[in-house]
C-alpha cells in the first residue's frame, strides 16, 4: 500500500462540560460528554521512502508544513499537530517511513470542535495502516496521550463521557439527533478561559446516570461565561439560535455554539453569514468513520 486517501477527520461537540476542581500542577478536573459529529476534514496520505513527513494544507494556498529527522532538519517548535502524531508514531515503533500528508479543512479553528486533535487521530490511525504497523487502538492511545487531551477521544471509535483531565474516557451511545453548529468568526483562547480568575472551578459531580436521564439537555458550559466575556460574538451566536426557537450553548472552550434541532426544524439563513460566521446542519455519528480500522 503506497497511499490511503479520503480519511476523515470528524468534529466534536461537548453536550456539557462541568469543571470540578484544579490539581496541584495546574490542570482542570472536569466531566463532559465528548459527541461526534458528521462534520469532517479530509486527509490523504502517500508513503515516502525516508523518514521525512511533510504536510499540505489544501485549503490554505498549499502551505507547507515540512519535518525531516536529523541530520538533514532540526524539528521546530510549535510544530504541526499532524507531524507531531507522525513523528510520536515513528520513534513508538522505529518506523523508517515517512509520509506526505494532505489536509482538507473545514473544521473551523478556535471552536471548541477538535478539529486538530481529530486530524492527528487520524493521522495515526492512517499511517498505522500505511506502514504496516499493527496496532491495536490501545497502544495508538499511549502514544496519542502526549499529544493533547483531546487526540485519545477521537481513537475511542465513539461518543464518550469524559472525567479526570480528559484521560478517563468511557465509550457511550447517543440517540440520533439533528443540530444546528454556528461558529462565528472570532474565536477565543483556551489557555486565556482556563487561566481566568472568574472561572467556576468547583462544580458538583456527577454521574453518568445523571446524565442519561435528559442527555440533550443536561447541564451546562462552566466555561461559556468567561468565554462570552473575551469574545461577545459567542452572545450573539446564542442569541441568534434563541431567536430561531433553539436553547443553544457553547461547545468546549469555544467560541462555537450549537443547539438540538427538534424533528423538522428546518434553519433560516443568516445575515452573519457574509462576515465569516459559519452556519452547519449537522447529525451525530455512532461511531467514527474509520473505527473499524483498529482492534
Amino acid at each position: 500500500m503506497q497511499s490511503i486517501q479520503g480519511v476523515l477527520a470528524p468534529a466534536k461537540l461537548n453536550l456539557f462540560l462541568h469543571i470540578t476542581g484544579q490539581r496541584a500542577d495546574g490542570y482542570h478536573l472536569l466531566q463532559s460528554v465528548f459527541m461526534l459529529i458528521d462534520w469532517y476534514d479530509t486527509l490523504d496520505f502517500e508513503v515516502r521512502a525516508d523518514p521525512a513527513i511533510q504536510r499540505i494544507d489544501i485549503s490554505n494556498t498549499n502551505a507547507e508544513h515540512f519535518y525531516s529527522p536529523p541530520p538533514h532538519q532540526p524539528a521546530l517548535p510549535g510544530q504541526d499537530l499532524c507531524i507531531k502524531a507522525a513523528m510520536a508514531l515513528q520513534k513508538a515503533t522505529g518506523c523508517k517511513l515517512g509520509a506526505r500528508i494532505s489536509l482538507t479543512k473545514t473544521i473551523p479553528q478556535q471552536a471548541g470542535m477538535g478539529g486538530g486533535s481529530s486530524n492527528a487521530a487520524s493521522t495515526l490511525l492512517a499511517l498505522n495502516r500505511l506502514w504496516g504497523l499493527g496496532l491495536s487502538r490501545q497502544e495508538l492511545m499511549q502514544i496519542a496521550v502526549p499529544l493533547g487531551a483531546d487526540v485519545p477521544f477521537f481513537l475511542t471509535g465513539s461518543s464518550a463521557w469524559v472525567e479526570g483531565i480528559g484521560d478517563k474516557l468511557e465509550p457511550i451511545s447517543l440517540p440520533a439527533a439533528k443540530w444546528a453548529v454556528l461558529k462565528p468568526k472570532n474565536g477565543v483562547s483556551t489557555q486565556q478561559i482556563f487561566q481566568d480568575p472568574l472561572l467556576e472551578r468547583g462544580s458538583k459531580t456527577v454521574t453518568i446516570f445523571d446524565f442519561a436521564a435528559h442527555p440533550f439537555g443536561f447541564g451546562r458550559n462552566d466555561l461559556q461565561p468567561v468565554a462570552e466575556r473575551l469574545c461577545p460574538e459567542i452572545t450573539l451566536a446564542i442569541e441568534w439560535l434563541g431567536k430561531q426557537g433553539l436553547n443553544a450553548r457553547m461547545t468546549g472552550s469555544g467560541s462555537a455554539v450549537f443547539a438540538n434541532l427538534p424533528l423538522g426544524a428546518e434553519l433560516n439563513t443568516m445575515p452573519q453569514v457574509s462576515l465569516g460566521w459559519q452556519l452547519r446542519q449537522c447529525s451525530n455519528l455512532d461511531k467514527h468513520p474509520h473505527s473499524d480500522w483498529l482492534f
